[in-house]
């Protein structure tokens, strides 16, 4: 695939829309409606399962079967607690970051639609300045205009449900994508893209493609682990974020050296096969496509895992989109890098044969 932009005005508008709707761990569907209505031009079939992934198939008779897979869901909090005077408290669904809380605007969604909230702080004047507390989760709370805890419940608020942030899509500087949840509707957004490219060049591959975007990957890879059960592939090429190491207060020392608009990130860890790893460097370099390495020590903490360890072994790798301000509101990746994952596993896919086993030993 030669070097011009993937990335089009229509594609740019479908990932505008699929970002700024909310989709929290446990409740992905509507996102997936909108991933799906876009994916479906270019696949001939989609399997859904009973928490709520999506897959697109291509070639759905073959018996070799490939996986390119993202996660669909977003981190976000549960209503945990109400005060007599009509205060939330909350707990984590996924990996919610409790220091950038304070002063956040959030949508807690309920039967009804969705009720307005502010994440609440002690103004400056009031906090002791020699030993100010930091946000905790167990000081952080959300104020959503009730004058007591009867007034919440006539809201529709009640302990369980679910939080989210409501910042939206922008571009910082032409081309750096900024919001909430490009961990990890990116990897779907991604995914998608290499479907749309299948169809758009005409391409034949020699298997079955299963475009697999999880759920629940945030609480521990749990769609991914079902879904596999379901597909049962050869092989799957995960693709998530990772962590731009070159923004103050990293230390590469222990958490590598990776950074925005150098390209798609390669890694090497135990659940990474080696030589399916191999053949996307290889790939890489025959197509001028640049890349970085990265290596995890005993798990890649992504999807990657959990299809590598199931079935009794599924060849698995992982391309990661390197990201700033993980777990913010303010998660920031490249154009440049996305396009070039995007290419990098259409390439990869047009260089896998049918009945492959990538063993080591053959």
């Amino acid at each position: 695939m030669s070097k011009e932009k993937i990335i089009n005005e229509k594609s740019l508008e479908f990932l505008e829309k699929y970002l700024n709707n909310p989709s929290p761990t446990g409740y992905e569907w509507e996102g997936q409606k909108i991933w799906m209505d876009y994916v479906k031009p270019f696949v001939d079939e989609f399997i859904t399962d009973t928490y709520g992934t999506a897959v697109g198939v291509i070639n759905p008779d073959a018996k070799y079967r490939v996986v390119i897979e993202g996660h669909s869901d977003e981190i976000s909090w549960y209503v945990n607690y109400i005060t007599d005077e009509g205060l939330l408290y909350v707990i984590r669904n996924g990996g919610s970051d409790h220091q950038i809380a304070p002063s956040k605007w959030v949508d807690i969604h309920t039967k009804n639609g969705i009720v307005k909230g502010v994440f609440g702080w002690p103004a400056i004047h009031t906090r002791n300045k020699a030993k100010e507390e930091p946000p905790k989760l167990d000081n952080i709370f959300i104020d959503i205009g009730a004058k007591d805890k009867e007034e919440v419940e006539k809201m529709g608020v009640h302990v369980g449900c679910v939080i989210t942030y409501p910042d939206q899509f922008q571009i910082l500087n032409k081309d750096k994508f900024v919001c909430r949840a490009l961990d990890n509707r990116m990897g779907g957004y991604m995914i998608a893209e290499v479907a749309r490219l299948l169809k758009e060049n005409k391409k034949e591959l020699p298997f079955g493609l299963y475009i697999t975007n999880s759920v629940q990957e945030e609480i521990g890879l749990r769609g991914a682990e079902m879904i596999t059960q379901t597909i049962k592939p050869n092989v799957a090429i995960v693709t998530d974020v990772c962590h731009d190491t070159t923004t103050p207060m990293i230390n590469k020392k222990t958490e590598g050296e990776t950074k925005i608009g150098d390209g798609p990130v390669i890694s090497y860890a135990p659940a990474v096969q080696n030589k399916l790893r191999e053949r996307i460097l290889e790939t890489a370099e025959s197509n001028k496509i640049p890349f970085q390495r990265n290596a995890s020590s005993r798990y890649t903490g992504t999807d990657t895992d959990a299809f590598a360890y199931s079935n009794g072994g599924v060849a698995s790798a992982l391309i990661s989109l390197p990201l700033r301000y993980m777990h913010t509101t303010v998660e920031t990746v490249h154009k440049d890098d996305v396009e070039n994952v995007i290419r990098l596993i259409y390439e990869t896919l047009l260089n896998i044969k049918e009945g492959e086993t990538f063993s080591y030993f053959d």
